[in-house]
C-alpha cells in the first residue's frame, strides 16, 4: 500500500495509451503528417532562439514518432502521467488526491483537438519541473538567487504564459484548456499547501481509493463527450490512402459506408483500383462527382485524398499542384513528410530530377524518411531504372503528352485524353463512365462506348 499512488498513475497512463492507441490512433498519424521534424542546426536554431522555443522543439521531436500510433499513444501517456506526478509532489493531497489528475486531463482534452500541438503539453511538464526543483532547496540566498535566474530562462523554455507561443496549429485559436491545465497546475498545489492541516494524507486507503474513482470517472465520461470520432473516420480514410491499403479501405466501407466527402472520394478510388468502381459504385453512398474527383479546397486537409486519386490516374501535374497547394495552406507554416514524399514522386515522374532532389535531400534529414529518400535518389536520371518500376514506370506511361489548362473541375475531356493517351489506364476509364453515370450524362456515356466497340 505504501506505493498506492504509484499504481494510480500507472492505470492513468494505461488509460491514455489505450484511449490514443485504439480509439484516436488517426489523430495521431494526423498531427505527424503536418509536421516535419529535420535534424538541422538551421531548423533547431530557429526554433529554440524564440520564447517557448524548447517546448515546441521537443514537441516537433516527439510529433514525428506519432507515425506510428502506439508509439504517440506511449508517449501521450508518460507526459500526462508525469504532469500528475509533479503535481502529486508539490503538496500534500490527502482526501483532494483526485484533484491531482485534474492538470493531466485538461491536457487530455486538449489534445482532443486535432490542430492542438504537443508543445503546450511540455510547457506545461517545464514550468512543473523547474518549480518542483526551485522547491527542493534548501532556503536562503541561494534559493532565491536561483529563482530570479530561472524566471527569464523558463520563459525562454516554455514561453509567456498567455501568449505568442506555438501551441495550437491555429494562430489565432486561443487554447483554453492548455492554459486551464497550466494555471491549475501551478494553483492547485499552493492552494493545498495552504490548507495543509485540512488536506493532510490519511491511512485510510479507501479514501484515496474513493478519490480516485470519481475522478477516473468525471474524466472518462468528459473525454468520451468530447472526442471527435466523426473526425476520427475521416482520418481513417485519409491514412489508408495515403498507404495506398485498397484492401483494407473496402473492408472498412462493407462494414460502414461512408457518408463524409473524404471516406467516398477514397471509396471510389479503392474501387477503381480493384476494377470494381462502374460494377460496385451503386451498392454505396455516392456524392455526385463531388465524390469522385471533388473540387479542389483551400485547405490542407481535403484536397490530399483527391490529390491520390490524381496521382494514380496519372494526372501528375495536377496531383502535384494540388499537393503544393495543400502543404502551403498549412496554418503554422510546417513542412509536411508525407506533402514532401508525394513531391519528390510527381517531380521523378516528369523528369525534373533537380526539383525532386532538393525534396529527397530535405527528407535525408528526417528519421522515419531518411531511407526512402536515400532509396529513392538512386533512380534520379536513371531512365531504365524508372521505366521498370511498377509504379513510376506505370505513371510516366499514363501521364498527359501535352500540357492544357487546367481550373478546379475535372471535365470528362480531361478524362477522356488520359484515356486515350494510354488505353491501358482502366482507372482513367473507370473514371470517365463513373463520370457519366454520376452526371446523368447519357449522350455522353453512349458516345464513348460506342467509339470503343
Amino acid at each position: 500500500m505504501k506505493h498506492i499512488h504509484i499504481i494510480y498513475t500507472f492505470l492513468f497512463g494505461v488509460a491514455v495509451l489505450l484511449f490514443f492507441g485504439l480509439a484516436y490512433p488517426h489523430h495521431l498519424h494526423y498531427q505527424e503528417q503536418y509536421q516535419l521534424f529535420f535534424f538541422d542546426s538551421n531548423y533547431v536554431w530557429d526554433i529554440v532562439r524564440l520564447p517557448g522555443g524548447v517546448a515546441d522543439l521537443l514537441g516537433r521531436f516527439c510529433t514525428q514518432f506519432f507515425l506510428f500510433a502506439w508509439v504517440g499513444a506511449g508517449i501521450i501517456a508518460v507526459l500526462l502521467s508525469a504532469v500528475q506526478l509533479l503535481t502529486l509532489r508539490l503538496a500534500k493531497w490527502g482526501w483532494l488526491y483526485g484533484l491531482s489528475y485534474v492538470p493531466s486531463l485538461l491536457l487530455w482534452l486538449f489534445l482532443l483537438d486535432e490542430n492542438a500541438l504537443l508543445g503546450g503539453v511540455w510547457a506545461v511538464l517545464l514550468t512543473l519541473l523547474a518549480i518542483w526543483g526551485l522547491s527542493r532547496l534548501p532556503s536562503g540566498w541561494i534559493r532565491r538567487i536561483l529563482i530570479i535566474v530561472a524566471i527569464p530562462v523558463v520563459y525562454w523554455m516554455v514561453g509567456p504564459a498567455w501568449t505568442g507561443s506555438h501551441y495550437h496549429r491555429y494562430p489565432t485559436v486561443f487554447p483554453t484548456l492548455l492554459y486551464a491545465a497550466w494555471l491549475f497546475a501551478v494553483v492547485l498545489p499552493l492552494i493545498v499547501r495552504a490548507l495543509r492541516k485540512k488536506t493532510a494524507d490519511t491511512k485510510h486507503y479507501a479514501v484515496t481509493l474513493s478519490s480516485f474513482a470519481v475522478v477516473a470517472v468525471v474524466m472518462g465520461c468528459l473525454v468520451w463527450k468530447n472526442a471527435n470520432f466523426k473526425a476520427e473516420k475521416v482520418m481513417a480514410y485519409d491514412f489508408m490512402a495515403r498507404y495506398q491499403q485498397w484492401n483494407r479501405i473496402l473492408e472498412t466501407v462493407n462494414a460502414e459506408k461512408p457518408n463524409n466527402q473524404i471516406g467516398v472520394t477514397v471509396q471510389n478510388l479503392a474501387l477503381a483500383m480493384h476494377g470494381m468502381l462502374l460494377e460496385q459504385m451503386a451498392n454505396y453512398n455516392q456524392n455526385g462527382i463531388a465524390g469522385l474527383l471533388p473540387d479542389v479546397k483551400e485547405d490542407a486537409t481535403s484536397p490530399l485524398p483527391t490529390a491520390e486519386a490524381f496521382y494514380q490516374l496519372g494526372m501528375i501535374n495536377v496531383a502535384q499542384r494540388t499537393v503544393f497547394e495543400a502543404q502551403e495552406a498549412i496554418l503554422d507554416f510546417q513542412k509536411s513528410g508525407r506533402c514532401y514524399k508525394r513531391l519528390a514522386q510527381t517531380n521523378l515522374i516528369n523528369g525534373q530530377y533537380a526539383v525532386a532532389r532538393k525534396y529527397l535531400s530535405a527528407l535525408q534529414k528526417t528519421l522515419f524518411y531518411r531511407d526512402w529518400a536515400n532509396e529513392t535518389l538512386t533512380l534520379l536520371g536513371d531512365e531504365e531504372a524508372i521505366s521498370k518500376h511498377p509504379e513510376y514506370g506505370r505513371l510516366r506511361q499514363s501521364a498527359y503528352a501535352e500540357d492544357f489548362y487546367f481550373s478546379d473541375h475535372v471535365t470528362p475531356e480531361m478524362l477522356k485524353s488520359l484515356y486515350y493517351r494510354n488505353k491501358d489506364n482502366r482507372l482513367a476509364y473507370q473514371y470517365l463512365l463513373a463520370y457519366y453515370m454520376l452526371t446523368g450524362d447519357r449522350e455522353g456515356y453512349n458516345n464513348f462506348i460506342s467509339t470503343e466497340q
